[in-house]
């Protein structure tokens, strides 16, 4: 490489590197005034680090319990020790750990996607704009916070793999595959992408190069190195003989029309926990890139990107055949098929869609459909588009985490009710149990994915005439009931009602004497019930601040 090009890549680096800390300046500047995500974030994994932290139980046994959630969480539904997410929020307070953790995720994704590119795509130096401008978009995806690396890794996993693949002996790459595990999940992400690493390593086999030992072994470091941070996942897996909310989760309903929109869905628009933004700019890109090969006769040339477009499509095929209702006879027989998510093979397509948006910019530009000048204008503008997304935008008029989790508001509660927070439950209505639990109160109440399915029993006495009322709050509760809430009939499947809402419960109908039962003593409302006594529910007192998002309707168990 020529000392000019190397000194012109180091500047685009070093700008590229000064736009993510731009991107990400929100979070430290404004701080908990900062507007952030809330589906699985604010009302979940935020609330769970702090819960876990403050519980005792970090490094607590197999059968530990977390006590502050509904009857005792099992201790492994929550983060392992080893990941070092928790360790943010247990070094730092929030917003300092999560912009840590979004920051550490951002550059390691620029620096994967960067080095993939240059070793083993785009090796040419003339392709430097495109790959770190690739990098640079690739990084700023609105990916899912809590997810960490699980997706926005694998580029630096795959540069890792192909370079032990090739035949590289260097220490680095495996310190990479030991490492990643430690910052990105194995069932939101990697358990994906080791399989297709190992079907690759097959077919190499199959094709006659050999057996490749270090590659196989390879990805037996990686999987082994998972299996030992996530070692209560494996235990809950294997050992544990408890049901689980996991075991009533269905999901082949879909008939057939629904699967092939929801394919094409996927494929343009993507999915809310891998968000790649491609429909306007990169999509369009890639099409003109196939149409140029197609119509010049490139396929010889150009198959890695052919390939790639097509493994593109067969994973958003494969996501969607997944809620196929053709399943069901398989899923009867085979309950893993319910418990575990197979159709995250999507999770796959960032990279894959990154990727082949480099290799189609290459080809325009090879073939003289674009200038270079054009080049530089379509990376500006996917620029644009993701910086769009940034979540000061686009969550700007949902609460920020000070409005969203009102710690002086609930201080006042607390102080209210004034008795020591072990020596009551609470559930809420019309808000997140999420918010009561980052603010320490015990709740029976709480969206987790893995509770035991006796609890979720016994909770659903409490809202059972509701969900008789409502299919679609039946269905959601009884054939997936991650959200263990108290659904109404009236309010739905919405759980946000801030202050300024002009809604009411008139028809409730809760079983209070179960929820007495369960340990409840108080419900957080965010509406008032009209009919709160024929619920045997008194109303103790209202709150609300100016920071709060919420007015909570206080309500204490009233049975005589």
């Amino acid at each position: 490489m020529s000392l000019s090009y190397l000194k012109n890549e180091k500047k685009l680096i070093g700008f590229s590197l000064a736009i993510i800390f731009i991107y990400l300046s929100p979070l430290f500047i404004l701080g908990e005034d900062a507007h952030i995500r809330v589906h699985d974030n604010l009302d979940s994994n935020i609330a769970w680090y702090k819960v876990l932290v403050e519980s005792g139980q970090l490094f607590g046994g197999i059968d530990a319990t977390i006590p502050q959630i509904i009857d005792g969480l099992p201790r492994n539904a929550l983060a392992p020790e080893f990941s070092l997410i928790v360790w943010l929020y247990m070094l730092f307070p929030t917003m300092i750990a999560y912009g840590l953790s979004q920051a550490i995720t951002r550059v390691f994704a620029f620096i994967g996607m960067y080095l993939l590119l240059r070793k083993h795509f785009l090796k040419s130096e003339e392709w430097g704009l495109i790959r770190i401008g690739v990098a640079l978009v690739f990084s700023l995806t609105p990916f899912w916070p809590s997810g960490m690396l699980s997706t926005l890794g694998m580029p630096l996993a795959l540069w890792a793999f192909l370079n032990i693949r090739n035949g590289e002996k260097s220490w680095i790459n495996f310190l990479v595959l030991v490492l990643l595990p430690l910052y990105s999940s194995f069932v939101l992400g990697f358990f994906f992408f080791l399989t297709a690493m190992g079907i690759f390593w097959l077919i190499d086999v199959i094709r006659g190069k050999g057996w490749n030992w270090p590659f196989f072994l390879a990805i037996v470091l990686m999987t082994g190195a998972f299996m030992l941070v996530e070692y209560r996942l494996v235990a809950s897996f294997l050992f544990s003989s408890e049901p689980n909310s996991r075991d009533e989760y269905f999901h082949a309903r879909l008939p057939l029309w629904r699967v092939i929109r929801l394919t094409f869905k996927n494929f343009i628009l993507g999915h809310t926990h891998v968000m790649t933004v491609h429909g306007l700019i990169i999509l369009p890109i890639t099409i003109m890139a196939f149409l140029t090969i197609w119509t010049r006769k490139l396929w010889k040339h150009e198959r890695a990107f052919v390939f790639l477009l097509v493994l593109n499509f067969a994973l958003s095929t494969w996501y969607a055949f997944w809620f196929y209702k053709g399943w069901l006879p398989l899923t009867q027989n085979f309950h893993f098929m319910d418990t575990f998510n197979f159709a995250r093979y999507h999770f796959l397509r960032p990279m894959i869609i990154y990727v082949g948006f480099a290799l189609g910019l290459k080809i325009l530009f090879q073939q003289k459909v674009f200038s270079k000048k054009m080049v530089t204008t379509v990376l500006a503008l996917q620029l644009l588009v993701v910086g769009i997304f940034n979540d000061e935008i686009t969550h700007h008029r949902k609460p920020s985490v000070q409005e969203f989790y009102a710690t002086d508001l609930f201080k006042e509660i607390k102080t209210y009710i004034g008795k020591p927070l072990e020596t009551y439950r609470v559930a809420s209505i019309g808000i997140h149990p999420a918010i009561s639990q980052y603010n320490g109160f015990y709740t029976l109440d709480t969206y987790n994915n893995f509770y035991p399915l006796s609890y979720k029993y016994k909770f659903r006495k409490i809202i059972e005439s509701e969900l008789a009322k409502n299919k679609t709050i039946k269905t959601y509760f009884d054939e997936w009931g991650g959200r263990c809430y108290i659904f109404t009939d009236e309010l739905g499947k919405h759980y946000m009602f801030k202050k300024n809402t002009n809604r009411s419960l008139k028809k409730l109908e809760i079983n209070t004497r179960a929820f007495k039962e369960l340990g409840g003593e108080y419900i957080f409302s965010a509406v008032p019930i009209e009919n709160a006594i024929q619920n045997n529910l008194r109303l103790e007192k209202v709150f609300t601040t100016e920071e709060s998002a919420w007015k909570i309707y206080l309500y204490q168990v009233n049975l005589s």
